[in-house]
C-alpha cells in the first residue's frame, strides 16, 4: 500500500505462497516472484528483472534470509533497503562488504518510523479521506470467543489480517 501511495510504477511482490499474488494485486503489486520457482537466489532474479536492481525494497517478514535478499537486490549506487520485520534475536545479518562499498543503503525501522503523537493524526486523516485503503488488509473476521481461529489463519498463511470482534 505504501509503495502504491508513493507512486511506484512497478511493484514486485515476493512470497513463498504463489496464491497470494491475486490478493497482492489489490495493493498495487504488478509482478510476483516466488523464490521456490528459481534455482538461484531471489535477489539475482530481481536484479535480472530490473536491469541491475530495484530502487527501493521493503522487507516485512522478519526472515533473516528475506532481509539479506531485500538488501542485495537493490541497485548499486542508489538502492535503499528498508527492514521492517523483526528477526529472531539469534539471527546474524551476513552480506558481502562490497554491497556497502557499492553505495547500497540499509535502513531499519520500527512501525515505519511513525511517531504516534505527531504522525498518527495524519494517518487517520488519510484513512478518513479514503487515501488509505485499510479494509483490503482484512481477510477474516472472528468473534473473540473464536480467537484460536485467527491464529490458525495466521499460521496457515490463509489470510492477511484477521479482525477480532470484542463482542459481549
Amino acid at each position: 500500500e505504501g509503495a502504491r501511495i508513493a507512486g511506484a510504477s512497478r511493484i514486485i511482490g515476493v512470497d513463498l505462497n504463489s496464491n497470494r499474488f491475486e490478493e497482492a494485486k489489490k495493493f498495487g503489486v504488478t509482478e510476483f516472484v516466488n523464490p521456490k520457482d528459481y534455482d538461484k537466489p531471489v535477489q539475482e532474479v530481481i536484479a535480472e528483472m530490473t536491469d541491475g536492481g530495484v530502487d527501493r525494497s521493503v522487507e516485512c517478514t522478519g526472515s533473516i534470509n528475506a532481509m539479506i535478499s531485500a538488501f542485495e537486490c537493490v541497485h548499486d549506487g542508489w538502492g535503499v533497503a528498508v527492514l521492517v520485520g523483526v528477526p529472531n534475536k539469534d539471527d546474524s545479518f551476513k552480506t558481502h562488504p562490497i554491497n556497502f562499498l557499492n553505495e547500497k543503503t540499509l535502513k531499519g525501522t520500527f512501525f515505519g518510523n511513525y511517531k504516534p503523537r505527531s504522525d498518527l493524526p495524519s494517518v487517520v486523516e488519510k484513512y478518513m479521506n479514503k487515501e488509505l485503503e485499510l479494509e483490503k488488509f482484512i481477510t477474516h473476521e472472528v468473534p473473540f470467543s473464536e480467537i484460536n481461529k485467527a491464529f490458525e489463519y495466521m499460521l496457515s498463511g490463509a489470510g492477511l489480517r484477521c479482525l477480532i470482534r470484542m463482542d459481549a
